[in-house]
This record gives C-alpha cells, structure tokens and sequence, in this order.
C-alpha cells in the first residue's frame, strides 16, 4: 500500500498500445469469477447465450486450479443449507483440476436443458478459489513487466462470445514494482482464452462477499493506450 500511495504522487501516465500479462487485484478478480458463473448459469445456456454451453466435463482452467461451492461456512456471506426454491445445498468443486464438473443450475433451468438441479436457485453460495495459490508480493515480483489493475469500468463483456473489453486503471509494473499509475487504459482479451491463461493465483483471498478470490495473474491481454 505504501508504494501504491508513492505511485500515485506521481501521476499518473497514459500507455501505448501493447500486450502484456495483467494482474488483477483481488476486489477486481472477483468479476472475472462472476463472469464465469455467469456463462454457466442455466438460463445463459438454454438461452443459448453463453460461450460456455455445452463445455461441461472440458479443460477450462490451468490443472492445478479449482473453483469450489462451500454453501456451508459457518458465518459466511453465501452460507444457506437450502437454495430459493427449497433444494439443499451441497458442497462441490464446480471446477476441478481445470476441468468444468458441471454447471449452476435452479430446478427450471435444469428441466429446460435436460438435466438436473444444482441447488443454486437463487445463485451460488461461496465460491472459493483453491489450488496453488501464491503470495501476492511474490506473484508482483515474478511480473517482471506487465499491468497491475486495481480498476475496472463499463460493460464490454460479452457473455455470448467471450469478447472482454473494459477500462482499466491501475498501475505499470517494472522488474517487479510498481513503476507509476496509469488510467485511461482498455484491456482486452477474450475469457476462454483468459481463464485457460491464468498464470498465478494469489493467497491475498477478499473475504468479503460471496465470491472468495485472490488476485489472478493472466499471462498475456491486449492493453489497448494512447
């Protein structure tokens, strides 16, 4: 955080258009996550509005990352024992080694797509990052030369194709410090190809709302500047 507050003392700068790895802080990962549940949640597939339809059972993710539902965690946000229409919950990996287990999926849902409920009525109940999760400093460190993004504005998100757009502020990172801020940026890239790019997830978890995530390092993003 201090070196943040010195960054920013000294201005901020506009980047020229380039690719680079992008790491995203915790409180902004967290939309990533949403984003993937999003994809997979049962009125985006019967819709035939989601990217991910019918990618039950393929590689997603790296194989050592799993995304798990714990609808139990005594005095958490997302804890319930039942889902809006009255199903338990159970705990699951939704993600597993990379691999997509199944999908979210309300009693309508499923009977609409042939399949049956996931107890997520209503939506998920504390979804949690898990794996080989790194320090943060450590993930910063081993940046070398790429963007930190600490903020993230508009709706360039497409469900239906993956395409993600979106403007961007945070701060350049050089031989693993941060460098300056920068704003007015765009990053850019498309989510399949950013989930399967995941190259570090940091143990820095937000343990504040229903989506428990720490930050994620995605390996090379178009960042679209001056």
């Amino acid at each position: 955080e201090a070196a943040r507050r010195t960054c920013r003392r000294l201005g901020a700068r506009k980047l020229s258009t380039r690719h680079a790895p992008v790491l995203f802080a915790p409180e902004v990962a967290r939309g990533l996550l949403g984003h993937f549940i999003g994809a997979i949640s049962g009125s985006a597939l019967y819709r035939n509005a989601s990217f991910l339809k019918d990618s039950a059972g393929q590689q997603l993710f790296p194989d050592w990352l799993n995304i798990a539902e714990r609808p139990h965690l005594r005095r958490a946000l997302g804890s319930t024992a039942f889902d809006g229409e009255g199903v338990a919950t159970a705990d699951r990996n939704i993600v597993d080694g990379g691999i997509l287990t199944g999908y979210v999926l309300s009693s309508y849902a499923a009977r609409r797509l042939g399949l049956e409920t996931t107890g997520n009525a209503g939506g998920v109940h504390n979804l949690q990052v898990q794996g080989r999760l790194t320090p943060a400093a450590d993930i910063l460190a081993s940046l070398g030369e790429g963007l930190l993004v600490t903020e993230v504005m508009g709706q360039g998100v497409s469900l239906v194709t993956g395409d993600y757009s979106r403007g961007a502020a945070g701060f350049w990172v050089e031989d693993g410090q941060l460098a300056f801020p920068v704003e007015e940026i765009t990053v850019a890239g498309n989510l399949r190809d950013m989930f399967r790019g995941i190259a570090a997830a940091g143990d820095d978890l937000d343990l504040r709302g229903n989506f428990q995530c720490g930050s994620l390092l995605v390996e090379r993003m178009t960042i679209a500047g001056a």
